[in-house]
């Protein structure tokens, strides 16, 4: 496959994946928290915290989406391994990793205010288990993308 239609489709399915980012959080979470609220009288007070988690949440993730866009806009140029597209995957690491801390340590604070339940630590489990997993592939992807710039600087000097 050619630089220039790898470059599209990953353009085209980060673009789908902001979309449907955006439904959820815009469309789907809110109708879900309403509905949730109107079965129990108790869950209304606990709504806004959790809807604060969730979209601050989703600020991290949609900085690795426009980093991804970069990198697919130097894979259409062509110049997949080079030291601006390992620094933009060492920033998705860093970015899937905080991101992963940060709804972890806010999960473990609404479990001692008595916001959350004990039953949700396990879906929290593993959504941070797929950061952790997102943040070491791209620090490894990262990494050997800076071996490979490195290796195609000494070439291009080579006479």
């Amino acid at each position: 496959m050619r630089s220039e239609a790898l470059a599209k489709w990953l353009k085209i399915i980060i673009f789908g994946v902001g979309i449907c980012g955006l439904l959820t959080y815009m469309v789907i979470l809110p109708r879900f928290g309403m509905y949730l609220v109107e079965q129990r009288a108790m869950l209304e007070k606990n709504l806004s915290p959790w809807m604060i988690l969730l979209w601050a949440s989703a600020v991290p993730c949609y900085a690795v989406l426009i980093l991804g866009w970069k990198i697919s806009s130097n894979i259409g140029k062509d110049e997949s391994f080079s030291v601006e597209n390992a620094k933009y995957l060492k920033w998705i690491a860093y970015l899937a990793m905080g991101d992963s801390i940060f709804v972890f340590v806010a999960h473990v604070i609404f479990l001692i205010l008595d916001i959350s339940a004990a039953v949700v630590m396990m879906v929290i489990i593993v959504i941070v288990v797929i950061g952790i997993a997102i943040s070491t592939a791209a620090a490894a992807l990262s990494h050997l993308v800076m071996k490979a710039a490195e290796i195609k600087e000494e070439n291009e000097l080579t006479i």
